[in-house]
């Protein structure tokens, strides 16, 4: 295994991913975390740590972001501590974050300058399945690039797609984002109206579950709804407006009516500047079952 892996944004996703990449045995190196409670386990695993994207850089020949979104993948890249001064000509860069196409199309023009090679492979799923080893990922590159990446990439994934070139990846990211979040806010909405009408949370799954509407992120939308089980799933509402921002500039790009897509982000902007950004995706339902006024909690 020749290629040195370095991984920023050992977060949430990122743990589980930098924990696969070193357990089949790539060498990894990673940079301290607010939370250092993942930068230790890595360590412990043989990991080691580096203290500034620049010194990371220069231990490694591929190099993993997973931070919020495109400012902050900016401004790791950037500068004369940054990716870019540390990496060598011929490194590449993999953007896993959900980003903003029109940011990762300058920065890769921009690394392409200086020989380094930027892909975007954006996740799906959740932080169990980042541990399991079995995220999918939606790759962005040339199809020599995608050869180099897949061995390291089959380390935290279970499904690697790859969707087309340099920028595909975050915009299909962003309109698998845009369904998900859709989801979220006609179920947050359904519910609240059944419950106005008299039909319960647990009599409105009873129909859906099962049938042709049933899908997994249906579940774990509603294993909140149900049994109140706050990490059912571990997507913030700040994440969800940032996502359907980035959604709302590609389509302005792309000169296309975008009304559900701001219909959707309006849903997520509501609670978030009324200061719940950290709150969870299946969250979404209590507020909007408070704004009319009711609960979706079963009082018996």
């Amino acid at each position: 295994m020749s290629e040195t892996i370095g991984f920023i944004g050992v977060g949430l996703m990122g743990h589980g991913m930098a924990k696969n990449i070193v357990e089949k045995g790539y060498a990894l190196t990673v940079m301290g975390h607010k939370n250092r409670a993942p930068v230790e386990d890595l360590l412990t695993r043989g990991a080691k740590e580096a203290k500034t994207p620049k010194a990371l850089a220069e231990a490694s020949s591929i190099v993993f972001l997973c931070v919020t979104g495109s400012r902050q993948v900016e401004a790791v890249v950037r500068g004369p501590d940054g990716l870019a001064a540390g990496l060598k000509a011929g490194s590449i860069i993999v953007d896993c974050s959900t980003s903003d196409p029109t940011s990762t199309m300058a920065l890769a023009t921009e690394l392409a300058g200086h020989g380094i090679i930027l892909v975007d492979a954006p996740l799906s799923r959740t932080p169990k399945e980042a541990w399991e080893g079995m995220l999918d990922t939606m790759v962005g590159c040339t199809d020599e690039v995608f050869a180099r990446l897949k061995p390291v990439l089959d380390t935290w994934a279970g499904r690697v797609i790859h969707i087309g070139g340099t920028g595909d990846g975050h915009r299909m990211k962003l309109l698998n984002n845009f369904v998900s979040m859709g989801y979220a806010a006609l179920y947050a909405e359904a519910l609240s109206l059944a419950q106005k009408v008299g039909i319960t949370p647990q009599r409105f799954d009873s129909v859906v579950r099962g049938g042709r509407m049933d899908c997994g992120f249906y579940q774990t939308f509603m294993k909140y709804v149900l049994e109140r089980d706050r990490d059912a799933h571990k997507f913030t509402l700040q994440n969800g407006l940032k996502d359907m921002t980035y959604l709302e500039s590609m389509a302005n790009d792309a000169g296309i009516a975008n009304p559900m897509g701001n219909a959707v982000k309006n849903a997520f902007a509501v609670p978030v500047h009324t200061g719940h950004a950290q709150d969870y995706i299946p969250m979404l339902s209590d507020h909007v079952a408070a704004r009319n006024g009711i609960s979706l909690v079963d009082k018996k």
